[in-house]
């Protein structure tokens, strides 16, 4: 059992790693786009915001749904990515708790 927890929870820390860096991504990504810096109409550009649009939008929409509207700024990015980040404190603690 303890042989397949260890490589378990790094696989799932790495993963959580990568969804943090997807949601950056889209954030700097929807900055550029507003700001007219990218086009969208560009079929790449399209395909990555579509896709990293997909990936972050139903974590994103609940927290949406909770925290308040602050005058146009979107903090469920921010609120996503501290709760992976206690996440993966809590995974880091489990892993040191068996001796990995």
């Amino acid at each position: 059992m303890d042989v397949i927890i260890g490589p378990v929870l790094k696989l799932l820390l790495t993963v959580i790693d990568l969804y943090i860096w997807i949601v950056v991504i889209g954030v700097i990504l929807s900055w550029l786009t507003a700001f007219n810096v990218i086009n969208s109409s560009n079929r790449f550009v399209y395909m990555v915001s579509d896709f990293i649009y997909r990936a972050t939008e139903p974590a994103l929409g609940r927290i949406r749904k909770i925290l308040p509207i602050m005058g146009g700024f979107d903090l469920s990015p921010i609120a996503l990515i501290l709760g992976l980040m206690l996440i993966q404190d809590v995974i880091i603690r489990l892993l040191m708790k068996f001796g990995f």
